[in-house]
């Protein structure tokens, strides 16, 4: 109770699927705790049934957001950076909570996962050209390979950086026109359902990004195996859960991106948007 007599509206951390906040199908939960073990929060503990409702999800929002034109999927990633800074204050707040850093040094981080959604926006219609080319072949025909996004990707969200990390591994997927189910950090959920309240409340169709708080070791291996999932990013695992995730991703054609140490203040490269990319290659007669 406060000073002034209310009772605190308590917040009700959900799971953010198809652009909604349902609560768990198990009605289970776990406790969330701050780097300095105090309380935080009740977070939905998801279960397979949600995984594979995220998985439904995802791959009903593929072919519109896999459509939409390359600038415009850009100015979708602006958007949700401009309303990123208009709850600073509030992220700035959790990753203290979550990492136990000074809220100066937290501030950096925040400011930096906004400017990576930017950095990653630009770049929307630009690496098209970058992996796109014209071949040249002997005879009388055009040879062009166009980069394609490879449909629902599994992410296993890194257990530090809670937000920095979370936003260095989902930006590169859906830029390209990926749709993706995201594992939230075990430890420190409460950034990416942040996250997801500034997705739902952006132009970002529901579907396209879907986040799931809970146990990483239940959900990872069973989205890896999952059929119709066509990539999965194991960045968040440790070994041993990243060799179980990569034996079950072996039983259909899935691209793995194995995990590695990883300086997520650091440029971020082009790879983590060409690993989720096919390459299709067209032939046509000259003149015709």
């Amino acid at each position: 109770m406060s000073e002034t007599g209310r009772l605190a509206v308590r917040k009700t951390y959900k799971l953010f699927v198809g652009g909604a906040f349902p609560r768990s199908e198990s009605g289970r939960s776990y406790v969330v705790s701050s780097s300095k073990g105090d309380f935080l929060a009740n977070a939905a503990r998801a279960s397979r049934k949600d995984a594979r409702d995220a998985v439904v999800a995802a791959r009903k929002a593929f072919p519109g957001w896999s459509g939409a034109t390359p600038y415009n999927r850009g100015q979708i990633l602006y958007r949700v950076a401009e309303m990123m800074e208009g709850r600073r204050a509030q992220f700035v707040a959790e990753v203290v909570d979550a990492d136990g850093v000074s809220a100066r040094k937290a501030g950096e981080l925040v400011d930096a996962a906004v400017d990576r959604l930017v950095w990653y926006a630009g770049w929307s219609d630009k690496i098209g050209a970058i992996q796109g080319a014209a071949n040249p072949v002997a005879g009388p025909y055009f040879n062009l390979s166009t980069a394609e996004p490879t449909g629902v990707v599994a992410v296993v969200a890194p257990p530090f950086g809670p937000l920095l990390g979370l936003v260095s591994v989902v930006a590169p997927v859906i830029v390209t026109g990926n749709t993706c189910v995201v594992v939230a950090s075990e430890r420190a959920p409460l950034p990416s359902i942040t996250l997801a309240e500034v997705l739902a409340t952006s132009d970002l169709p529901g579907g396209v990004v879907n986040i799931l708080t809970g146990h990483t070791g239940e959900l990872a291996p069973w989205l890896a195996g999952h059929m119709d999932v066509n990539g999965i990013d194991l960045t968040g695992c440790d070994p041993d859960l990243a060799r179980t995730c990569e034996q079950e991703a072996a039983e259909n054609l899935k691209r793995v991106l194995r995990p590695a140490k990883t300086d997520w203040l650091a440029d971020p490269g082009l790879d983590r948007m060409t690993t989720f990319l096919e390459t299709k290659t067209v032939w046509h007669p000259v003149g015709i």
